[in-house]
């Protein structure tokens, strides 16, 4: 199995004028190509500095991050869509930042909002759209550009709970059916036990992993995983590694 990404005894320091804070510490892993990793934490222990180092964003401190040369999409806890631009030139976007807003780019774009539900809001304003479906448009977005891995920063936070739950199913089987790697960075459990292969549990800042665990099921839908009798098993262990 091709490995796309490995943190390899990554430390992070942080220095200001109140002195130095240590957000990460001697943090060790991997990620395989197809897979979905889902990496919880407490609040606060460094989950998006993890992030930050692994798209290129922050260099650590100490240690190494190795991409081997794949390129990454972000997906940010709120949808960041431009409120001045259409659905369609939010979608856009990243192809002209990188300078590959060709017709072909923009047709396997257009192409994608059309497979997941888009098409027909396509020329609409984000402020016309529903919390969920402005997600889906953030999703279409980073993939755009066609990435081998999706950071994902807790992306269904700022939604109420129903939708949460139906936009992570839909989230999930975006990314699967187009075969895309992902790393997800989360606090929420049951979250990460909906949509991971494996799960790595982070400790109280300055993080390390203090646990990894390999997630099977027989449903593959984040929804029907909830209903399985093992999830409340695999959501008490969990807990209680995360409150040591």
């Amino acid at each position: 199995m091709k490995e796309v990404l490995r943190f390899e005894n990554v430390s992070m320091h942080y220095h200001s004028k109140q002195g130095e804070t240590v957000a990460l510490q001697d943090v060790s892993f991997s990620v395989n190509e197809g897979e979905f990793v889902a990496i919880i934490g407490p609040s606060g222990c460094g989950k998006t500095t993890l992030l930050s180092l692994a798209a290129g964003l922050l260099s650590p401190t100490k240690g190494k991050v190795y991409t081997n040369g794949g390129s990454f999409g972000y997906m940010l806890q709120k949808d960041e869509l431009f409120p001045w631009r259409t659905i369609e030139k939010n979608i856009f976007l990243p192809l002209e930042i990188k300078r590959a807003d060709t017709p072909e780019h923009r047709a396997r774009a257009l192409a994608l909002a059309e497979k997941y539900g888009l098409s027909q809001f396509l020329k609409n304003y984000p402020s016309s759209l529903s919390g969920g479906m402005r997600q889906r448009a953030a999703l279409i977005r980073t993939l755009s550009v066609d990435p081998d891995v999706l950071l994902l920063d807790e992306p269904f936070s700022a939604l109420d709970y129903q939708t949460r739950l139906s936009v992570c199913d839909d989230v999930y089987k975006i990314i699967r059916e187009e075969q895309k790697t992902a790393l997800l960075i989360t606090h929420d459990i049951s979250e990460a036990i909906s949509v991971a292969d494996r799960i790595f549990v982070l400790s109280k800042r300055p993080a390390s992993i203090i646990a990894e665990h390999a997630v099977a099921f027989p449903e593959t839908e984040p929804l029907k995983r909830r209903e399985n009798k093992e999830f409340s098993r695999w959501f008490e262990l969990l807990w209680k590694e995360l409150n040591v």
